[in-house]
Formats: structure tokens, sequence, C-alpha cells
């Protein structure tokens, strides 16, 4: 994407009621005004609040928003350049219940209040492969801890990934850390069962791996 474009996205991003874009000192000072009050000041309602982490284009929130009316989505990446996609296609279709917010994944925790997000989806991440790259990893041990802290007690985590790595990492962290799986498919196509909002919703990448016969694979989990 050349520099003029990515101008023009940030400049109408700035336009859009349904994105939000702090500065740091703002999501740590608090000083935004809506932790805790997503639903009475940003949604003005009192639905169950749902997060992509990571959401790129925005493909996988607009898609809950459109299956999921009775619910609220926010995606959350710090390039905001690339959601301009979601939020553009969630103003043009009246999605009411999407909301985007540009910062960085590991500030959740000063976003949002204890016990405010019901659900927390994690779509097609970086793996993070090699051992020094372990602490951005968006499923190890610390960032569980962020969600644990937002998520309300009952609450789910998703994970969504063409990599089998990933996949693995995961499962393996989870049942070693004692969470709770409760649902792993490690070729969501190819196997019976799969939930079918986990196949109904398709990225632009993800639609790339599928031609080229690269397994899909979910978690579904709470962490405890």
């Amino acid at each position: 994407m050349g520099s003029k474009n990515k101008l023009k996205r940030f400049n109408e991003n700035k336009t859009f009621q349904n994105v939000v874009e702090p500065t740091r000192d703002e999501v740590l000072n608090n000083s935004l005004g809506y932790k805790g009050k997503w639903n009475e000041k940003f949604f003005k309602n009192e639905n169950p609040i749902v997060l992509e982490l990571g959401c790129g284009k925005g493909e996988y929130t607009v898609g809950l928003a459109q299956k999921y009316p009775d619910k609220n989505f926010i995606g959350i990446d710090i390039k905001g350049a690339r959601f301009w996609r979601g939020a553009k296609t969630a103003i043009e279709e009246d999605l009411n219940n999407v909301g985007f917010i540009r910062t960085q994944i590991e500030l959740v925790a000063h976003i949002f209040e204890e016990g405010e997000v019901d659900e927390i989806w994690i779509t097609f991440p970086d793996p993070q492969i090699k051992y020094k790259r372990t602490k951005h990893r968006m499923t190890n041990t610390a960032f569980l801890q962020r969600y644990k802290k937002i998520l309300k007690p009952d609450g789910i985590m998703h994970l969504k990934t063409d990599s089998e790595f990933m996949h693995g990492y995961t499962l393996g962290l989870l049942h070693g850390e004692g969470h709770e799986v409760l649902y792993a498919n490690h070729n969501v196509y190819h196997q019976e069962g799969s939930p079918e909002v986990v196949t109904s919703i398709q990225t632009f990448y993800e639609k790339q791996y599928l031609e080229k016969n690269k397994p899909i694979t979910y978690i579904q989990f709470r962490i405890v």
C-alpha cells in the first residue's frame, strides 16, 4: 500500500464514528473515558462485548457482527490503515454493533474493566516461531492473564489459525497450565463437528490458505 493511500485511510479513520484512536498516555491514564463504559458510552446498549485481537482488515469483526446483531464487536489492531476497510464496511452496511480501536494488544487490560468482555477471538496471529519471540505470542501466559482480567468469569476464548505450530503451542500451554479446553480441531474444514461460526466466516488470507490446501485449526477455551 502506498504512503498516500495510508495517509488517506488514516485521515478517513478520524471521521469514522466507529473508530477510536487513543494515544498510549490516554490508555494508561484512562482519560479516554470508555473503560468500564463501552456499552453505555460507545454502543449505548447492554449487549455482550466480543473482541477480535489483531483484527487486520476487520473481516472477522464485521462478519461476526453481521451474524450476531445482538452482540457488540470491537476489533483491535495497531495498524489503522488495515482495519479502515472493516470500519468503512460497517458504516456502509449500517452495522451499529461494530467498533475498532487502534492500539497495542498488550494494553487491553487498561482499555476494558475487569469482567467487561464476554468473548475474545484471536484470528490468524503471527505465530512468532523463534524462541526469542515467545513473549510476543498472543497466547503466551502473560497475554492469557491480561485476557483473564477483562473477561467475565465464564468468558470464552477462540483461536483460529493456519499455523500448526501456534495451534500445538497453545494447546500444550492450556493443558499444562490447567485451563479448560472446550473444543479443539486441527483441520476445521475436513472434520465433522466444526462450529458453524468458525467455517462460515473466512478472511482474505484464509481463502488463500485454503486454495493451497493448508489446514485451518481452531481452539475454544476458558482461562482458569
